[in-house]
Formats: structure tokens, sequence, C-alpha cells
């Protein structure tokens, strides 16, 4: 995890509260629209998604410190909606020496309260409908996880196990096939539990692709081949829905 250090936007809140009153016609207000869109991004604790507090206060525009200040005080009201975890951010000093930036991890509940607490200007409820559509994904494809996901990795492994019976590199060619098919869909190691919807649909079929390729091998090394050529036409796909 890593710092992130937020400058106060004009027209941004004094710590007492959340209010933004930047002009919405002003060029500032234009590019913290766009800002919302661009970098709006979840963590998965489990199958649960949260925000970070530091990226809602970058994306009001507020000083990260004003933020936790209402986190704090509204702290037990925000409980009633679900477990509130604090963290401080590991091997990290604040600039100037400081101790590690403590922050807050908010489910949707507890994301929107805490903008409840600010005045419904334009980039306000543009952040609202970005967290709806963010949270909405996420759990899509928590559920898609749970239903297509898995189903598929375990029916390749299946596969991969039969093809490379006997082989003491077997461990080797479950990891490899993996990496044949994360290429295939953009995606780098450790990347799986907090891919985007589209990435993980893709996956979905990429690896149903290869677990089919290999049935008619004769053994994993020939499978492993079948597969690189069955998955080739996915790559262009990858590169269409931007996961490439």
């Amino acid at each position: 995890m890593t710092d992130t250090t937020i400058e106060k936007a004009p027209g941004a809140c004094d710590p007492e509260g959340l209010a933004t009153r930047t002009s919405s016609n002003s060029s500032v207000a234009k590019f913290s629209e766009i800002r919302v869109v661009e970098q709006l991004a979840l963590n998965i604790a489990g199958t649960e998604p949260r925000v970070d507090s530091r990226l809602l206060a970058k994306q009001l525009g507020n000083q990260h410190k004003a933020v936790m200040t209402l986190v704090e005080r509204y702290a037990d009201r925000m409980m009633a909606f679900g477990q509130l975890p604090f963290q401080m951010e590991v091997g990290k000093r604040r600039q100037g020496g400081g101790n590690a930036e403590r922050l807050a991890m908010l489910n949707d509940d507890q994301a929107f309260f805490l903008l409840s607490l600010a005045r419904n200007t334009d980039h306000v409820v543009d952040l609202k409908a970005k967290l709806i559509v963010a949270f909405r994904d996420a759990r899509r494809a928590a559920e898609q996880r749970g239903a297509e996901y898995l189903p598929t990795y375990r029916a390749l492994h299946d596969e991969i196990a039969v093809k490379s019976a006997g082989s003491s590199n077997s461990r080797f060619v479950h990891a490899n096939v993996n990496k044949l098919i994360n290429a295939t869909c953009g995606l780098e190691a450790g990347q799986r539990a907090t891919m985007p919807l589209a990435q993980q649909s893709l996956l979905v079929v990429a690896q149903t692709v290869a677990a089919r390729a290999m049935q008619g091998a004769p053994d994993h090394r020939a499978g492993y081949t079948r597969a690189k050529q069955a998955l080739q036409s996915l790559t262009a796909v990858a590169g269409q829905i931007g996961t490439t």
C-alpha cells in the first residue's frame, strides 16, 4: 500500500466538513469530474468491496485528514452498517517524518453515509453515481467468480492433471497454463482477485477454450500447444475491451 499526497483543491472544505464549493462550470470542476471517472477503484477484502478513505478524499478534492475527522466522529453510526476497519500504512512515513497515515476502508453504506454529509454539488452527485457503478460491478464480479470463474478454473486444472499425470513437472504445467491465460487476458500475476467484470468474463472464456483444446491431446506438452493455438483468437478480443 503506497502513501498518497492529497493537495487541497480550490473550493474544497475546511476540516469541519465535506462541502465542495467549486463552481460547476469552472475548469477545475470539469477536471475533477474526469478524474472521478478515471481513478475510482475499489479494494476487495475477501468478497466484500471497500473504498479507501484516501481515494474518497482525493475525489472530493479534500484533505484526507478532514475526511478521517468525520469518519472518526461518526464511527459509531458507521459501524451500524458493518465493520469499520482502520489501517496504518506499513513501512511508510508521512512527509516531514511523521507517523504512517491512518486510513479507513469503507463499505458501500459507509461511503454513502459519509457522502451524505457533503453538499449535493454536481461533483458530489457525480461521485455518488460512480460509486454506485463501482460497487455494483464489484458485486457482479464476485457473483460471477463463484458461478463461472471457479468452475471453469477447476475444470481446466482437472484436465491439466489428467494430461500431466506421472510427470515430475506437473506443478509447472499448471503454472505455465495459468501464465498463458493471464497473458491472453492482459493480466499480471496477482491481479485475478481484483480484475474488472469484463476481464473476468474473458478469463472464464479463456479457461473454457483452453480446457476443451487440451481434451484431445495425448500429453501435457501437446495440450499446452493446442491451448496456446486456441487462445490466439482471444488476444484481439482482449484488446478490444481494453484489457491489454
